[in-house]
């Protein structure tokens, strides 16, 4: 067998597997911002959107037949892929298809994870692949799959689950697994109220990332044997990962950032931004000075539709009136006219007014801040108005009659709560 370390052979492996990108959610726990817009369309960065992230492991690990399964308000998501995303020659037996939800196998949509794939299951035979390598479409992290690839090879593995650890006390947010000195898997809960921890004594369990590799034929069996079962969930955590447990070779495979040491092997970069505080609290990450997710890593960049925008703009010198940014990101299009941007994030076009000042929040793009606004801790979604001599996240009691205030206290603000036109929200 050859090595892990050939890149000749995971060439191969990559060129034999067939991507898909699970991208159905509704992401409820974001409220507003994904009223109109299904979870990994929801923009994130500065100039990405979440669908980004997954998508562009894909192309640098050299997987380039990807498909993309999506169901819930997919419009803004599709538009973002045709956009962004059609550079792949088709000629080449490259491509990134969208696989909506058709109801190919029955009278009804998606009911779940394995059921999307199991009404897929012609479309999958039809591109032939060796390997299925099955990602969610809502998370945030940097992966080489190529590795991953090699090491289900190598363990003559039926299913090779990515994971990662975590600390004990937040282990209940995932699927949780116990392997032994092989890395078999030899259990797997699905959020379990008292999580299992990992040997060796350390707090922490180890946790599914929700990345999987199936050998093919080993997939059409599983779903097909799910779809069979009337008390199934038709979900890949409650159903078919038990069940591949109990009567199949099942391997982790541990995620490893190449540029971390040993000694840092626990701060692996990887997001579930599916609450406001979680997306909130991501995105002001990236404002650091040395952040855990590298964006301006030239190695492995993030792929994104790439809208023709002017530099941005910082405009006034007064003592009274000067336009600025500290400690921020500030994305292309922007103007800032004689207002303060302080340790912020601003995606694209966004315009602040004279004598406002924006502190700890992420502004969408496509919004408009008037005079003499103030806005904390916030988030403010694409194609908002902000009248002049607004204040938001100055007030909680007032935040809270117009606004979703969260648990920490960070002040979502939509176009509807505004009672504006949704022109530019998707």
């Amino acid at each position: 067998m050859p090595s892990l370390d050939t890149p000749r052979f995971v060439s191969r492996l990559t060129r034999e597997t067939l991507a898909l990108i699970l991208a159905g959610g509704a992401g409820t726990r974001l409220k507003g911002l994904t009223r109109w817009r299904s979870k990994p369309a929801v923009p994130f960065g500065g100039k990405f959107r979440i669908i980004d992230f997954p998508l562009s492991n894909c192309i640098n690990s050299g997987i380039r037949r990807v498909g993309i399964l999506t169901q819930y308000k997919a419009h803004s998501l599709i538009r973002h892929l045709q956009l962004g995303w059609s550079f792949l020659r088709g000629e080449l037996g490259e491509f990134i298809e969208l696989l909506p939800a058709q109801q190919r196998m029955g009278e009804h949509w998606y009911a779940g994870t394995a059921d999307a794939l199991y009404q897929n299951l012609d479309i999958i035979r039809l591109h032939g692949p060796e390997y299925v390598l099955i990602l969610a479409g809502d998370h945030i992290y940097q992966m080489d799959y190529g590795p991953m690839l090699a090491a289900h090879v190598e363990s003559d593995a039926d299913l090779t689950i990515g994971c990662f650890d975590v600390p004990v006390e937040e282990a209940h947010a995932f699927g949780v697994m116990q392997v032994d000195a092989q890395w078999r898997v030899t259990d797997f809960m699905e959020k379990p109220q008292n999580p299992s921890t990992m040997p060796g004594g350390k707090p922490r369990s180890l946790a599914s990332m929700g990345i999987y590799v199936f050998n093919t034929e080993y997939l059409f069996e599983m779903l097909i044997q799910d779809a069979d079962d009337v008390n199934s969930a038709r979900d890949f955590g409650k159903d078919v990962i038990p069940t591949a447990i109990r009567e199949s070779r099942v391997f982790a495979y541990p995620f490893r950032d190449p540029e971390r040491d040993e000694s840092e092997a626990e701060k692996i970069y990887w997001r579930d931004v599916g609450t406001v505080d979680a997306y909130w609290e991501a995105n002001m990450e990236l404002i650091g000075v040395t952040p855990e997710l590298n964006l301006y890593n030239r190695d492995w960049p993030i792929w994104t539709y790439q809208e023709q925008l002017p530099p941005a703009k910082f405009v006034f010198d007064d003592e009274d009136r000067r336009g600025m940014a500290v400690d921020s990101m500030v994305s292309g299009g922007c103007i800032i006219s004689g207002a303060l941007v302080r340790h912020s994030l601003l995606f694209s076009n966004v315009e602040v007014s004279s004598f406002s000042e924006i502190t700890d929040s992420v502004i969408l793009p496509n919004v408009t801040i008037g005079q003499n606004c103030r806005i904390h801790k916030a988030v403010i979604d694409k194609g908002c108005v902000i009248a002049d001599s607004t204040e938001i996240g100055v007030d909680p009691a007032a935040d809270e009659q117009r606004f979703h205030v969260t648990g920490k206290g960070v002040v979502l603000v939509t176009p509807d709560m505004l009672g504006q036109e949704l022109h530019h929200v998707r």
